[in-house]
């Protein structure tokens, strides 16, 4: 298990110079914005306006804190994208344009290239118990969480992160008075239909 800490990220410019994302992490690692495989990110949207566009890439987002968002894809009709929404998939090759709701909103963005991984992303409330799984996964702590693996406790600050994979074998539970987000990648393509 490895712990990462949201003062490490690394803060980077939006593929289209639209904004500021903060990279949590990346595969490969070292990977640019046009050759990973999988990518989590925190952004800040202070105004409207489009996201960046990814060639073969899916996409999900999810509201952390703010005002929300409504999210038009491809001039469908929109979406409301709240922190209480549950996270919403989508092709990161269509057109998206964001229209802020009740002023500046973060949100937790998960890709993954098609044919290389998918993934999907589980909003939790806490406490849970999380059992093992053969896929790596990420787990986003939103306020102050502590995470129990047998006799081990780990405490994570907002916006931590405690990436694992099929090495832990039995159940983590997570306590906290907010809720989690736990992304998880499989080596294959498209986004699972259901969690």
């Amino acid at each position: 298990m490895k712990i990462l800490r949201a003062s490490d990220y690394k803060r980077m410019p939006w593929k289209n110079g639209g904004g500021e994302t903060v990279e949590i992490a990346v595969f490969p690692a070292g990977a640019s914005m046009e050759d990973f495989d999988w990518r989590v990110s925190i952004a800040t949207i202070a105004s409207d306006g489009a996201f960046s566009t990814f060639a073969d890439v899916d996409r999900t987002l999810s509201v952390l804190s703010g005002g929300g968002i409504e999210l038009t894809i491809d001039g469908c009709r929109p979406v409301t994208l709240e922190d209480s929404s549950e996270p919403y998939p989508f092709p990161a090759d269509r057109p998206a344009v964001a229209t802020l709701l009740n002023g500046v909103t973060t949100d937790l963005n998960v890709m993954t290239r098609r044919g290389r991984f998918s993934h999907r992303v589980i909003r939790y409330p806490t406490p849970v118990s999380l059992p093992a799984s053969p896929s790596p996964r990420l787990v986003l702590a939103t306020g102050r969480h502590t995470i129990a693996f047998g006799s081990e406790k780990t405490d994570l600050g907002p916006f931590d992160c405690l990436a694992f994979g099929a090495e832990v074998t039995g159940d983590l539970v997570i306590s906290g008075g907010s809720a989690v987000f736990v992304i998880e990648f499989n080596p294959e393509g498209g986004i699972p239909s259901s969690a």
